[in-house]
């Protein structure tokens, strides 16, 4: 395997954890992440309960989660996971390119999708991507210290009238509020889109709607 190379400032490595039930994969990932200094493997997990368990203890930036797990799937972990900590990106990967699981895997929130057996340079790819989208937030000037505690609370809120699906005026003022940030989680602009289409909000929906094609 080459050696590949992150294109980044390096500022501190990149937390993963690797969820797959399949020894192979779990060794053939690491192995490229190990040639990546930009990089930390933190843990691994062999299916989606305890990817959520590893995620919450351990707190990593990036997730690469297998869709196809015993137990509990990907998937249906990933939409557990971006309740609990939606902070965290996640590549999700199968064995094969199913546009119904594809479809999937962008509604649950999945930071990008990988067909197996990926490249590394296919991974360096998306790490930089983590990466850049990390460094971006630690350029914000200082000024935006108190914004980013109220974002904080913003979030803590929002998970919980996700989770309980709420869309009232008090959820909708949350999620919005969120929306203001430029740096705001797809996870909560699609939260919102969702409060816009059963409140039938139809002209702020096209205008989030438009926000989120723009997203790479």
């Amino acid at each position: 395997m080459s050696q590949v190379q992150v294109d980044s400032t390096r500022t501190g490595q990149l937390r993963v954890i690797i969820a797959d039930d399949i020894l192979a994969t779990r060794h053939s990932t690491s192995l490229m992440l190990n040639l990546l200094p930009e990089t930390e493997l933190v843990g691994t997990a062999t299916n989606g309960a305890e990817a959520i368990q590893l995620v919450q203890k351990l707190r990593p930036e990036l997730l690469i989660m297998d869709v196809n797990m015993p137990k509990m799937d990907g998937i249906s972990a990933l939409m557990e996971i971006r309740q609990l900590c939606p902070e965290v990106k996640c590549l999700l990967i199968s064995s094969e390119r199913d546009e119904v699981v594809l479809s999937k895997a962008k509604k649950a929130g999945a930071f990008h999708f990988l067909v197996k057996p990926f490249t590394s340079e296919e991974l360096v790819e998306v790490i930089t991507r983590v990466i850049q989208s990390r460094e971006s937030r630690k350029l914000r000037p200082v000024t935006g210290q108190l914004r980013d505690r109220r974002d904080v609370h913003l979030r803590q809120l929002a998970a919980t009238y996700a989770k309980s699906h709420r869309t009232d005026d008090e959820a909708l003022a949350v999620f919005e509020e969120l929306a203001e940030n430029p740096y705001c989680d797809e996870y909560w602009l699609k939260s919102l889109a969702m409060i816009y289409v059963i409140r039938m909000k139809w002209s702020k929906l096209k205008e989030l709607a438009a926000r989120l094609e723009e997203q790479p």
